[in-house]
């Protein structure tokens, strides 16, 4: 729990956009993706019309920033920054030299940067970034920013003095895409949670880095048999803000007689890094429909999984018919809350390493630990075909 002098875990509540979602009631701010510079158009195009985003803002060269381009682009509360580096030093190729495709940056929305950073540096934490203004004639946002686990970073943002399209240095864009006549005005409405990769023996450091540092608390544990097969395993806590907006699941390997999905993560991302992004959807059937109509591939669930007794014992009724799930392949779990429908989209890079989840949440809390015996055999299979298995 924070200290009497420390900020409250509401002054860190929600997600904001210098790379992820914000304090009061909306979600992350922004998040930055790293890749070469003549992919971003591309890159942007491509989460436009499979995601269902709306471009909003730019930053290049035509801008004044010559190190490299950057598209903002948005689905409800969701923001993503996608950056692509211009000069040939720019840290942003650096980035991406060394992790390839990867989220740089997971940006929190509070309402006094200053005394964040305050508490942060009594408490230990690596600043990188000092509190200052960036100014336009939109007026003035308050940035900092700390270290995180690797190479990731959480800029703290206060944009309440601020009604520019994204910040200063960015422009207003729009897009000249034409979406089909039948699509939603989003896919997706906010973004759920963001998941964390780091070495064994690391995890429980971490989780108390945001207890320490942002007043986060405890909210589930996955140990031992939770999440493991035969061949590999993990363990995984999940750390909240105290109105649970911003959630954070931790994950570390475990002995197993084989590489896990982490080991294989952080083998080829090149040490810690956040390994998938879990996006809030109000339908998820037509949204797997939409994303699979558009090139996205998901993780395999076997027929057996629909067919268990024990599956249909414990989810109780859902308002979709399980047919319709198994169709699409979409898992589904339930706790005292409530009950969850998730799928996961195979990695979206060319490294094994960062991947998306679509959920649906109907009153549950949790992560789906039902599920995570079947969705880790159906990531060792992909992992088997790569060969890192």
């Amino acid at each position: 729990m924070p200290s009497s002098t420390s900020p409250s875990s509401s002054s860190w509540s929600d997600w904001s956009s210098t790379t992820l979602p914000p304090t009061r009631s909306r979600s992350p701010a922004g998040t930055p993706w790293c890749g070469p510079s003549a992919m971003r158009p591309q890159a942007a195009h491509f989460y436009m019309s499979a995601f269902g985003m709306d471009l909003v803002a730019y930053s290049g060269p035509s801008t004044g920033n010559r190190d490299h381009h950057a598209y903002v682009l948005k689905s409800g509360a969701v923001r993503f920054v996608l950056k692509g580096g211009v000069a040939p030093d720019s840290p942003v190729l650096d980035h991406h030299r060394l992790h390839g495709d990867g989220i740089t940056d997971i940006a929190l929305e509070v309402p006094d940067v200053d005394t964040c950073i305050e508490h942060a540096r009594a408490e230990g934490a690596t600043i990188l970034s000092e509190p200052h203004d960036l100014t336009d004639e939109h007026g003035t946002v308050r940035v900092a920013a700390i270290a995180a686990y690797g190479d990731t970073r959480h800029t703290l943002v206060d944009r309440s003095r601020y009604d520019g399209p994204y910040l200063p240095g960015y422009v207003e864009r729009t897009s000249t895409l034409t979406r089909p006549a039948d699509a939603p005005k989003r896919i997706f409405q906010a973004l759920d949670h963001v998941v964390g990769n780091v070495e064994m023996g690391h995890m429980d450091e971490w989780v108390d880095f945001y207890n320490r540092i942002m007043g986060f608390t405890n909210m589930a544990e996955f140990v031992g048999d939770d999440i493991a097969t035969e061949y590999s395993a993990l363990m995984s806590k999940v750390v909240a803000s105290g109105n649970h907006r911003v959630k954070f699941p931790l994950n570390e390997p475990a002995i197993g007689k084989k590489k896990s999905q982490i080991d294989e993560y952080l083998e080829f991302y090149q040490g810690p890094g956040a390994q998938h992004l879990a996006l809030a959807t109000g339908d998820i059937l037509d949204t797997v429909d939409r994303l699979r109509a558009a090139g996205i591939e998901f993780l395999a669930t076997p027929d057996s999984y629909y067919t268990d007794p024990a599956l249909r014992e414990r989810i109780g009724e859902v308002r979709v018919p399980i047919d319709e799930l198994q169709k699409r392949g979409i898992l589904v779990d339930r706790d005292e809350d409530g009950y969850l429908l998730q799928i996961f989209t195979k990695p979206i890079g060319d490294r094994p390493t960062v991947f998306f989840e679509p959920i649906q949440r109907h009153g549950s809390l949790g992560f789906g630990k039902g599920n995570f015996q079947a969705l880790f055999e159906a990531i060792e299979r992909e992992q088997a075909l790569r060969g890192n298995f």
